[in-house]
């Protein structure tokens, strides 16, 4: 099964010999090494890049063990370069590469190396290398399959790929479990052996019950409004004798985040023009995983279209914050997103439905509270033909937002 995945190529291309270092990252399994080898590499040999000209090599297998001393990685790709010609070193799982930040300095003092590194342990998956890198290199994030890429390689039709798309999510290996408990076990392993060991052996976790327990609280509650002192007196109203601390659960949440397990969307005051940091809201990255992390057990759709609208949005290069409006004395509304990235910016609410008046009012209530005239956008889960009412707003059905990308 071949998933073409031509945001992200598209994306490499843009940044092709910028002189920076390109660095992929992204939640482990979202298929960070598929971009880089083989659709990025295809695309230079079909560009008639000589294949001499394209270094690759892999980490993570026996075959290369010798790669991973950084002296002699670094002498064997300077003695690759034979001319004046552009080389394009293509370094998959580099994070087993002991220092491997000083070798990739010192190819950066080449003109003609251009160099796209991926990496999937905890180290490579936060910031850090970005903070490393500051100045002198480019993040290409990628997520798990979006939906469009979901269904593009799906044979059922667009109601049941939806069913299981908000279910499974969008690692791209679920598409070859065949049967829905080869799914749901493929899920299970990826939580407790990658994600869970990544987070604790990263940050030297003690206690992994209250860690596991705080992601369900976050998993049952995706789109909540929560802060470390709310969650930790849930984790009191459950356990008289619970010790967590909403410091600890603060540094609890930065790691998540780190991994790129979840998101966090901080409070935007529309009127105030100003960020309120808590409380804040928390989205998965896959909602297959976070499905997971609750046994399959809550699969409210109101709730995930939610959060498949949020990382969508993410991925399509908005920043997107939760918004406020005060619509009298003291009290306030609040916008999904407002999503913005350079001169454009959108007020989105998600609504599986308006066919009522009480639930239109719901919905259309904060829009007319806010004084600008960005557009204002309701994404519905219903099937319907995109319209603008009288009032300005547009409403879309999900597909058509989720398989469009000019549609906003």
């Amino acid at each position: 099964m071949t998933i073409e995945r031509n945001f992200y190529l598209n994306k490499l291309i843009e940044k092709q010999d910028n002189g920076l270092i390109k660095i992929i990252t992204g939640i482990r399994r979202c298929g960070k090494s598929y971009l880089l080898d083989p659709i990025f590499k295809n695309y230079l040999l079909e560009n008639n890049v000589d294949s001499k000209h394209i270094i690759k090599i892999d980490f993570d297998i026996k075959e290369n063990a010798k790669y991973l001393d950084p002296d002699y990685l670094n002498s064997y790709i300077k003695s690759q370069i034979k001319d004046d010609k552009k080389y394009y070193i293509l370094l998959d799982e580099i994070q087993w590469v002991p220092d491997f930040e000083t070798v990739l300095n010192g190819f950066l003092k080449l003109p003609n190396l251009e160099v796209y590194v991926t990496g999937s342990n905890s180290k490579f998956l936060s910031s850090d290398i970005i903070t490393e890198f500051r100045g002198r290199s480019d993040e290409i994030r990628v997520y798990p399959l979006s939906f469009s890429e979901f269904y593009s390689v799906r044979d059922g039709d667009l109601r049941s790929s939806w069913k299981e798309y908000i279910t499974f999510g969008g690692l791209p290996l679920i598409l070859q479990q065949k049967t829905k408990e080869n799914k749901i076990d493929y899920l299970k392993t990826q939580r407790d052996n990658v994600y869970i060991n990544d987070v604790i052996e990263r940050n030297n976790v003690k206690n992994e019950k209250d860690l596991r327990i705080l992601i369900e609280i976050i998993s049952s509650s995706i789109g909540s409004l929560t802060n470390p002192l709310k969650l930790s007196k849930v984790f009191k109203g459950n356990n008289i004798n619970s010790t967590l601390t909403d410091k600890t659960i603060y540094n609890y949440l930065k790691y998540l985040q780190e991994s790129f397990l979840i998101c966090k969307s901080i409070r935007y005051d529309i009127k105030g023009k100003k960020y309120i940091d808590t409380p804040q809201k928390y989205y998965f990255t896959d909602i297959g995983i976070r499905n997971s992390f609750l046994d399959f057990r809550q699969i409210e759709e109101n709730h995930i279209m939610e959060n498949i609208i949020y990382i969508e949005l993410l991925k399509r290069g908005f920043n997107v914050d939760v918004g406020v409006v005060e619509y009298s004395c003291n009290k306030k509304l609040e916008i999904d997103f407002i999503a913005n990235k350079g001169s454009e910016k959108y007020y989105i609410q998600s609504a599986l439905n308006i066919d009522t008046k009480e639930k239109q009012e719901q919905e259309f209530r904060p829009f007319r509270n806010i004084n600008d005239f960005f557009k204002r956008i309701i994404i519905v889960k219903e099937d319907v033909v995109s319209y603008t009412n009288d009032e300005g707003i547009l409403i879309i059905g999900i597909f058509d937002f989720l398989l469009n990308e000019g549609s906003l």
